[in-house]
């Protein structure tokens, strides 16, 4: 009965137009957020932010920057993992030329770096769609692990071929390297996805979200009215690929720190992030969240259950999850395309109306 709109009067086209309509929905987004900030650091161990909060807090921003190009301009992409892997390698060799440069402006740099990258493939996007443009980034993906495996330039001249991420500090505190702690970490990521998230949500809600879903839902129409196609589709390649870089930056620097092209940033990567948005929903902010959570918890969930209690093989119950998240896709485009948002989303408007049917 408390989720209401009763009583909750709107006196300025600001307040009509918030992210967060009723009141309640504002509440459960302030208490998540000071959760977030100010309970689950000092709750947290080891095992909980490698397994769990850091896979989910940097999927979501890769997720994010995928949404937007594919969910809201409507350009099918398949190059993330490599283009995740500009922003690893970006960020790398920004580390070891200016090691006394702030780690966050190497990774916002990276970001940068990745969006003028991505922009260059997303080129041909003026000229072709569908099908067609997918098979493009798909080529930028097998180019670029190609080329981070074959210039020694971009690894130092290292014997492995590996990047490893050296130590670096904010306000003295650790966030890459052998030394750090969990907390510190965790609040690392936390910030940059909270920043990303609202400069994501802002732009689609603006009048550059807009020109994106025009050209989305019909190109030429758009075109008509007035929306420039070239400026749409570039700018929705840049802002995808400046927040695909930060994911990849914060992968390989805070989460994996050690990291080589064909392996970490491989074609499954940017089939893992394309499953993302597919379940979580097309076109919605929450729903690259919701599809970055499922996917971290789906493996972590049947490790647990399969391995933990009942006694499974490993590879057993690994083969499990590509069914379970195959049928899943299957479904979802099927059932319902928009994913995990737009069932949240149907639940929340029943709940409005509760307990009458309409």
């Amino acid at each position: 009965m408390f989720y209401r709109e009763a009583g909750d009067f709107k006196t300025s086209y600001r307040e009509d137009n918030q992210t967060f309509p009723i009141k309640f929905d504002r509440y459960r987004y302030y208490s998540v957020m000071f959760a977030a900030f100010a309970v689950v650091p000092f709750l947290i161990n080891d095992y909980w932010v490698n397994a769990i909060f850091l896979p989910f807090l940097i999927y979501s921003i890769a997720a994010i920057g995928l949404n937007i190009l594919t969910g809201y301009c409507g350009q099918v992409s398949l190059g993330t993992g490599g283009f995740m892997a500009v922003g690893a390698y970006g960020c790398y060799k920004l580390m070891t030329a200016f090691p006394e440069v702030s780690i966050l402006i190497h990774v916002i740099l990276a970001g940068g770096v990745t969006g003028m990258v991505c922009v260059l493939f997303g080129l041909p996007s003026l000229r072709i769609k569908g099908f067609y443009l997918a098979v493009a980034t798909l080529a930028a993906q097998f180019f670029l692990v190609w080329l981070f495996n074959r210039v020694p330039w971009f690894y130092n001249y290292s014997a492995s071929g590996q990047i490893n991420a050296p130590e670096r500090t904010i306000f003295g505190i650790a966030v890459t390297g052998p030394n750090t702690q969990a907390w510190a970490t965790y609040l690392f990521c936390l910030v940059i996805v909270t920043v990303c998230a609202l400069v994501a949500r802002n732009l689609t809600r603006g009048m550059q979200g807009r020109q994106w879903m025009a050209i989305r839902d019909m190109d030429i129409a758009a075109e008509i009215i007035g929306v420039n196609p070239l400026k749409a589709k570039i700018s929705a390649f840049a802002v995808s690929g400046f927040f695909v870089g930060i994911a990849g930056a914060l992968l390989f620097a805070v989460y994996l720190g050690a990291a080589e092209a064909g392996d970490s940033f491989g074609i499954t990567k940017s089939f893992l992030v394309l499953f993302m948005i597919i379940i979580g929903g097309l076109g919605s902010i929450f729903g690259s969240f919701a599809g970055a959570a499922f996917l971290v918890l789906l493996p972590v969930f049947l490790k647990n259950v399969l391995v933990g209690w009942l006694g499974w093989p490993t590879d057993m119950a690994a083969h499990l999850e590509f069914i379970i998240v195959g049928a899943l896709i299957v479904i979802f485009l099927i059932a319902e395309p928009h994913g995990l948002a737009q069932l949240w989303r149907v639940a929340k408007e029943k709940l409005r109306l509760w307990p009458f049917p309409h």
